[in-house]
């Protein structure tokens, strides 16, 4: 039976969107924080020769670089100042959250409430300036080297000058993307850092529907195809926005307590799991594992010798994991159900969810508190997992499937779509949560009124 806020979310008017000045304000904001995002994504860093970076890219396609520079805009590809995007930062956030469920005192910390949980945001950004400074010092090194060997000089000055003036830019950019992220989330609509990826895939979605209509408009794509490809998104659009707010809500009992009429009352609550409890992880794990023999053979180059047994191994792992290979497909599969298996098992720990609710006094109606409950939301959450991961793996490579029989550059992966629905679920809940909160005032004022009257 849906509750007194559901029925008032249902019948939300529209019309007060026109009062809600507070949400308009942050809504601009936003708007205008991810136009800088955007401007800061063609400022190229210093000492490098856009034209040439184009060109170098486009030999490097396939690799883990396309997975990272989808989620930064571009930015990488163009060498920006912004070329990390915020990349490092959820790196950083995944391994301090790993951390923090399998290393003691970092566990204890995370108990200690917002206190604990600041100090492990502050750990996390320390992680990401690390990860931002490696990561740069080695993009510098691997961009004179890689464009040394293909005779091209996208370096105007190559050496330690660079490398640092290149680190320095980037690890520059990368904060001021957390900070730019940070005022989305406090003073606009939305998870500023969220808004900001799924900012740098939508950007490219103009000129990858341009390529698809203008090949359907020559003929080197048919008809039938770009349909085909319309009706897919469509329905994983749609597959997606459902799964993702699916939850098995198990019944959570209270002991009975006094009211003030003096019945005794029992209590129910009830707690949700969701059926894909990862998230987007699993798909960016397992690609970038699979991806990474064809980048390291790219930046390689002519540094390794081509009569190398290494050599071969890397040019056999390439043509075998080359996307549409059945090979890749399958290995893709699998990484995704073990990494959401994985990390389901890293972020929700049955054992402490039990002592929780037997702390506060509840149980799960006819689950003796403790450990058989902890054992019984074990069963319950391997079982959902299950149907999340069969999800995620329908949704990441049924494109890839796409893509090695039409032979679409489909940029639009699996991995781009969750972040671009999930996001949009969220930001579209926050906004009905301000215009519900409006219409909650609407209605408090109407009683006051009517309370006067009388």
């Amino acid at each position: 039976m849906a509750s007194r806020a559901d029925n008032i979310a249902s019948n939300l008017n529209l019309g007060n969107f026109a009062k809600a000045t507070e949400l308009k304000q942050r809504i601009w904001f936003t708007i205008g924080a991810l136009i800088v995002f955007r401007f800061l994504s063609f400022v190229p860093l210093p000492g490098v020769n856009p034209l040439v970076l184009a060109e170098l890219y486009d030999q490097t396609r396939g690799g883990i670089l396309d997975l990272f520079n989808a989620f930064s805009g571009g930015s990488l590809e163009r060498m920006s100042l912004i070329a990390l995007g915020v990349m490092p930062y959820i790196t950083s956030s995944i391994v301090v959250q790993m951390a923090s469920a399998l290393h003691p005192s970092l566990s204890a910390l995370k108990k200690e409430g917002a206190s604990g949980r600041q100090k492990l945001n502050q750990y996390t950004r320390y992680g990401a300036v690390l990860l931002c400074a490696i990561q740069g010092y080695f993009l510098a090194v691997g961009l004179e080297s890689f464009a040394a060997q293909n005779g091209l000089q996208a370096v105007v000055d190559p050496g330690y000058m660079f490398r640092i003036v290149a680190v320095i830019n980037l690890v520059g950019g990368t904060m001021f993307l957390l900070w730019l992220g940070e005022q989305i989330t406090s003073r606009g609509i939305g998870n500023g850092i969220s808004l900001i990826i799924m900012a740098g895939i939508v950007a490219q979605f103009p000129s990858f529907a341009t390529n698809l209509f203008e090949g359907g408009r020559t003929g080197a794509i048919s008809s039938l195809v770009i349909i085909g490809f319309l009706v897919m998104v469509v329905g994983l659009i749609l597959l997606i926005s459902f799964m993702e707010r699916a939850q098995r809500r198990l019944t959570i009992q209270y002991p009975k307590r006094a009211t003030q009429r003096g019945m005794m009352q029992a209590e129910r609550s009830y707690l949700p799991l969701k059926i894909n409890t990862a998230g987007v992880i699993p798909p960016i794990f397992a690609s970038s594992l699979l991806l990474l023999p064809l980048t390291i053979t790219q930046f390689a180059g002519n540094s390794v010798d081509t009569e190398s047994g290494f050599y071969t191994v890397l040019q056999a792992l390439n043509q075998y994991l080359a996307h549409g290979q059945p090979l890749y497909m399958t290995l893709y599969a699998i990484g995704i159900i073990f990494f959401c298996f994985f990390y389901t098992a890293v972020v929700f720990n049955p054992e402490e969810t039990a002592d929780n609710l037997k702390k506060n006094g509840g149980s799960i109606p006819g689950i003796r508190p403790g450990k058989r409950t902890a054992d019984y939301l074990e069963y319950v959450l391997t079982r959902i997992t299950v149907v999340g991961a069969l999800y995620l793996t329908l949704v990441c490579v049924l494109p890839e499937y796409m893509i090695a029989q039409t032979g679409i550059p489909l940029f639009l992966g699996g991995t781009s779509l969750l972040i671009v629905v999930n996001v949009t679920v969220d930001t579209i809940s926050q906004i009905q949560s301000h215009l519900l909160a409006l219409q909650y005032g609407d209605l408090i004022k109407k009683a006051k009124l009517k309370g006067r009257m009388r």
